[in-house]
C-alpha cells in the first residue's frame, strides 16, 4: 500500500507556526494533528501579556472550535491531553527582534528543535492603519528570517503572502518576485522613517487617538495608491516578500500566495469558515438589504480558493525538496484552472437569498432584489448620492428643525452605514474589475512531484469544483452558520 510522502516527513518534527489564531494557521493545525498525530511538537506564537493569557487564547480561540470536531471524536475525553502534548504556546510577536519572545531558554529551544517555520502572521484589512501594516505584513517578514537564521535544524521557512502582491490587471500573472526598485516599490526602511515623522508631527500637535488613527489610514492608502497598488495590505505584503528574499539565508524558502480563500471544501468538513472575509462583506450586505449594486464587470475573473486546498498547499510545498538558492512561488488559486466569473457570484448569490431570506431583528423577511451593476465608481458614486445620501441629508435637515435626538439618531445609524458600504465598494473595485489570471505552473509542477497517495490526502487542484454548487451548498450556509457567530 502506497504511504504518504508528506506524512511521513513530519513525523517527530517541530513546527513554528506564526499568526496561529488566524484562519488558515487554525485549517493547517487541525488538518497535522488529524494526519500526522507523531508530530514532534507545535510551536504557536500568541501575542498575549503573559503565558497564562497566551494559553487562554488558544483554548479559546482555537482547540474549543467545532473545527476540530473531528479529533474531539476521535480522542473522546482524551482530547484536550493530546492536544497540549502537542502544542506549546509562545508569547511573542513578530513585530519585534527575536519575534518578541522574552524567555531565553525558549529561545535557544526553539533554535536548536525547530524543523520547519510556517509564516502565517498578518493583517488583511484593506484600510489598515499604515504603521500596523507595515509593521507585521513587511517587517514581520524580516524578523522570521533574521530568527530562522539561528535555527540550526530548519528544512524550510513557509511565506504566506498572498497573489495579489501583483499591480497587474490583465493578461497572465507569473509565479514571480517583485523587482527590487525603488520606481516601483520603496524601500521598507524609508517608509518606516515616513511614519515616524508623521507620528512625531501628530503627537506634537496633541492629536487624539482617533485622528492619529485616520491619518495613519490616509497615509497608507496614499503610498499604496502612489506607487501602483489598491490597498495597504496588498502594498506592504509586496514589501514583505522582498524582505524574505533580501535577508534569506542557506536555508530553503517557499513563497505561498493563495487568492482570496473561502470556505473549507472537504476537510475537515465542508464550509467552515471563521469571520466575514473578502467577498463575503459584500454577500452578506447584500443578504441584509443594505446593496443591491456595486461597481463591477461580470466577466471579472474572481479567483477563489476553498481553505483547506491553501492548507493542502502549504504542507505539500513545506515537505518538497528544493534549491536553496532559489525561492519557489507557488499561485494557490482557480483562475488558470476553473475560472470563476462575477456574475456567476452575482446570479448565485441572488438565487440563494431568494430561497433563503435573512430577517430584521423584529422578524421581517428581507426581500433582496436583483443584484444591478456599473462600470465604474463615478456612475455608482451619483446613484449613490440621489439615492441614499441626499435622503440622509434631509433627515440630519429635519432632525435639526425639530431638534429631535431620535432622528439624529436615526441620522448617524444611516449615515454610518452608507459610509461604511462606499468604503467597502472602494476597496474591492479593483477586484471586481480583475480580468487577469494567476498563473500556477508552479504550483502544478508541485502536484505533479506528489504521489498518489498525497494527491488523495492534500489535494489543492481545483479542477473539480462545481462553484455553483459550492456557493449554493456549502460556502454560502457555511458562512452564515460559522462566519457570523
Amino acid at each position: 500500500m502506497e504511504m504518504s510522502d508528506i506524512v511521513h516527513s513530519l513525523e517527530d518534527k517541530s513546527i513554528l507556526i506564526t499568526g496561529s489564531t488566524g484562519f488558515l494557521a487554525k485549517l493547517f493545525v487541525e488538518k497535522m494533528l488529524r494526519v500526522q498525530p507523531k508530530v514532534k511538537k507545535l510551536f504557536l506564537l500568541v501575542r498575549a501579556n503573559d503565558a497564562t493569557s497566551a494559553r487562554r487564547r488558544v483554548e479559546d480561540e482555537i482547540a474549543s472550535k467545532e473545527l476540530f470536531k473531528l479529533l474531539k471524536e476521535k480522542y473522546k475525553e482524551s482530547f484536550n491531553l493530546f492536544f497540549w502534548s502537542k502544542v506549546t504556546v509562545v508569547v511573542g510577536d513578530t513585530t519585534s527582534e527575536n519575534l518578541g519572545i522574552r524567555d531565553a531558554d525558549l529561545i535557544n529551544v526553539l533554535w536548536r528543535e525547530i524543523d520547519f517555520i510556517v509564516h502565517s502572521a498578518a493583517t488583511t484589512r484593506f484600510n489598515e492603519r499604515y504603521d500596523v501594516a507595515l509593521n507585521i505584513n513587511t517587517f514581520g517578514a524580516r524578523n522570521i528570517m533574521l530568527f530562522a537564521k539561528n535555527c540550526a535544524r530548519l528544512q524550510m521557512l513557509l511565506h504566506i503572502s498572498t497573489a495579489y502582491v501583483t499591480k497587474e490587471k490583465e493578461g497572465i500573472i507569473t509565479e514571480k518576485l517583485m523587482e527590487s526598485d525603488e520606481l516601483l516599490l520603496p524601500k521598507a526602511e524609508k517608509e518606516a522613517e515616513l511614519i515616524e515623522k508623521k507620528m512625531k508631527e501628530l503627537k506634537n500637535a496633541c492629536a487624539s487617538n482617533k485622528t492619529i488613527m485616520f491619518f495613519m489610514k490616509e497615509l497608507g492608502m496614499k503610498r499604496a495608491n502612489k506607487f501602483g497598488w489598491p490597498n495597504v495590505y496588498s502594498f506592504t505584503k509586496a514589501m514583505g516578500e522582498l524582505q524574505a528574499a533580501k535577508l534569506k539565508g542557506s536555508f530553503p524558502v517557499a513563497i505561498l500566495r493563495p487568492t482570496i480563500i473561502l470556505s473549507t471544501y472537504k476537510e475537515p468538513f465542508p464550509g467552515w469558515i471563521e469571520g466575514v472575509r473578502t467577498m463575503d462583506k459584500i454577500i452578506i450586505s447584500y443578504a441584509n438589504g443594505e446593496i443591491a449594486c456595486i461597481p463591477a464587470n461580470l466577466d471579472a475573473t474572481m479567483d477563489v480558493i476553498p481553505g483547506d486546498m491553501v492548507v493542502n498547499a502549504m504542507f505539500a510545498s513545506m515537505t518538497s525538496d528544493y534549491d536553496p538558492n532559489l525561492i519557489p512561488i507557488y499561485h494557490v488559486g482557480s483562475s488558470s484552472k476553473n475560472i470563476l466569473r462575477f456574475n456567476m457570484i452575482s446570479d448565485t448569490t441572488y438565487k440563494y437569498f431568494s430561497i433563503h431570506p435573512f430577517t430584521t431583528k423584529d422578524g421581517q423577511l428581507i426581500t433582496v432584489r436583483k443584484p444591478f451593476f456599473f462600470s465604474n465608481m463615478f456612475p455608482f458614486f451619483i446613484y449613490m448620492v440621489f439615492i441614499y445620501k441626499l435622503p440622509i441629508k434631509v433627515l440630519l435637515i429635519v432632525a435639526t428643525l425639530l431638534c429631535s435626538q431620535r432622528l439624529k439618531n436615526q441620522y448617524n445609524k444611516h449615515n454610518q452605514a452608507f459610509n461604511n458600504i462606499m468604503l467597502m465598494v472602494k476597496a474591492y473595485n479593483p477586484y471586481t474589475h480583475m480580468l487577469g489570471r494567476f498563473d500556477d505552473t508552479n504550483t502544478e509542477i508541485l502536484r505533479m512531484k506528489m504521489n498518489r497517495k498525497d494527491m488523495e490526502m492534500f489535494s489543492f487542484d481545483p479542477k473539480p469544483i462545481n462553484w455553483v454548487q459550492f456557493l449554493m451548498d456549502i460556502h454560502i450556509p457555511g458562512l452564515i452558520k460559522y462566519g457570523l457567530n
